[in-house]
């Protein structure tokens, strides 16, 4: 079983794209329509952007969203064709683009509105915990009465991502770090994402996915809420409402991945480029193999 996985915000790199941007006609041919969208030309922005442009929730979302789509369409224009995808927060929307549920364009109106929304979050981060269990984790959460943290990513048994308000992430950071984490990694973003700071917004979100209707999906789609597939039943609203959800609720990664390994998956290849999600596959693969 061939598995597609898209990586979401952070894998982001200065000059992404650039050997595809003339290659790939899904996106050359719509090119000038992309660039009226987003008012501004994302060849360029990837090809030249720097510093904290670069990392502006706005712009990225939208500018990975459409390299991570660069990369699926060189490879199935080769023949190589996914079983089975699934994409991390934002990659997930790179998933459902492969699996038929919108085109390049609708997608990325979706993923320009929630950029669009999310960079409006202010005072709050995220950080990576490496080296320690979730329990754990949430007992120092716990024990020092840091209220205002959520958990925001379960990417791999060891690799965790907590979220909320600043101030208590730094605290944490270190404190975590004193209960036996290898390090506590900030991200970069620009606000506490998958977290309840994020609730407002999806409700806003929710209202804007109100004007589009979604296509059956033509393979499976595993989703960050339940890591389950996407249900085929009321299709149209179960996207709606996962897509909602994401936004609040933590990335399930780990189980997502145990999942696909129990159904039989054997190839897992990461689209885009970037190397953030190979290495979380291969520590899941030998917790499960352990």
């Amino acid at each position: 079983m061939l598995v597609y996985i898209f990586p979401g915000q952070g894998a982001q790199k200065e000059g992404m794209g650039k050997e595809l941007f003339d290659q790939i006609s899904e996106f050359s041919a719509i090119e000038e329509d992309i660039n009226q969208l987003l008012g501004y030309s994302v060849r360029d922005f990837c090809l030249n952007a720097t510093g904290d442009d670069f990392n502006n929730t706005k712009y990225v979302q939208p500018c990975l969203y459409l390299v991570n789509a660069l990369h699926y369409y060189d490879l199935i224009n080769k023949g190589q064709r996914p079983n089975v995808v699934a994409g991390h927060s934002l990659g997930e929307y790179n998933a459902l683009l492969a699996a038929g549920a919108f085109d390049l364009i609708t997608g990325l109106k979706l993923v320009r509105r929630r950029g669009q929304l999310m960079s409006q979050i202010r005072n709050g981060t995220m950080a990576a915990v490496i080296g320690l269990e979730p329990d754990a984790i949430g007992d120092v959460v716990k024990a020092h009465g840091l209220q205002n943290i959520d958990f925001a990513n379960y990417n791999s048994p060891m690799q965790t991502v907590i979220s909320g308000n600043s101030g208590e992430i730094e605290t944490a950071k270190t404190l975590l770090v004193e209960a036996g984490a290898k390090m506590c990694v900030p991200l970069r973003v620009s606000g506490a994402f998958h977290s309840r700071y994020m609730k407002e917004i999806s409700h806003g979100f929710s209202r804007y996915l109100d004007n589009f209707s979604f296509n059956q999906l033509e393979i499976p789609v595993i989703s960050n809420v339940t890591a389950r597939p996407y249900p085929n039943v009321d299709h149209d609203h179960a996207i709606k409402s996962l897509l909602v959800r994401q936004m609040s609720e933590p990335v399930q990664w780990n189980m997502s991945i145990q999942l696909l390994l129990t159904e039989g998956a054997t190839n897992f290849i990461e689209i885009g480029g970037a190397n953030i999600l190979t290495p979380l596959v291969r520590q899941i693969k030998s917790c499960v193999a352990a």
